[in-house]
């Protein structure tokens, strides 16, 4: 025999009307909040006071046509700004790019010398460090000439001694 259809909890016709209110939630969802802002009052954006065209949005600062006359004529400040021609616009621009590439050039050139200051001190350092190594290995090779000599010397010495009669009584 087959299994029976009924599997408990998570029938189909179960997962199937879960599935369906899921569905109707988002659907409610979205169209409660188009709703909700097309309908809300006392909206907490000002009123635009521009006759600007839909086309001309597209281009910040509109050089062919005159369409953003009517824009910013309630405002002192963006008033002031619409009414400078374009020479002095892009006047201003240069002198400020200006500026700031005086400013990153001399951050430049104090981190340039900066990092001068730190390469000559360690360069320093090294050189130290390097009269330092040479001055260990010279004494090394000294101390190394003067024991290969020693050890000559002894065997000379312990030589003689045994031709005299020396016999070693050390224990090993």
């Amino acid at each position: 025999m087959a299994h029976p259809q009924d599997h408990g909890f998570c029938s189909n016709s179960a997962v199937r009307l879960a599935l369906v209110m899921i569905g109707v939630c988002l659907v409610g969802y979205t169209v409660r909040q188009s709703f909700y802002w097309r309908f809300k009052e006392g909206s907490s954006c000002p009123s635009c006071h521009c006759d600007c065209s839909e086309d001309s949005v597209l281009v910040p600062i509109d050089i062919i046509n005159d369409s953003f006359t009517d824009c910013g004529k309630h405002e002192p400040e963006m008033k002031e700004e619409m009414e400078k021609d374009i020479i002095a616009l892009m006047s201003e621009e240069l002198s400020l790019q200006q500026t700031v590439a005086n400013e990153t050039l001399q951050q430049s050139e104090a981190l340039l010398m900066s990092a001068r200051k730190v390469s000559s001190h360690y360069q320093k350092e090294a050189e130290k460090c390097t009269a330092g190594v040479e001055t260990c290995e010279e004494a090394r090779e000294r101390a190394q000439a003067q024991l290969a000599e020693e050890l000559k010397a002894s065997e000379v010495w312990e030589r003689r001694a045994r031709e005299l009669g020396w016999e070693d009584m050390r224990l090993y």
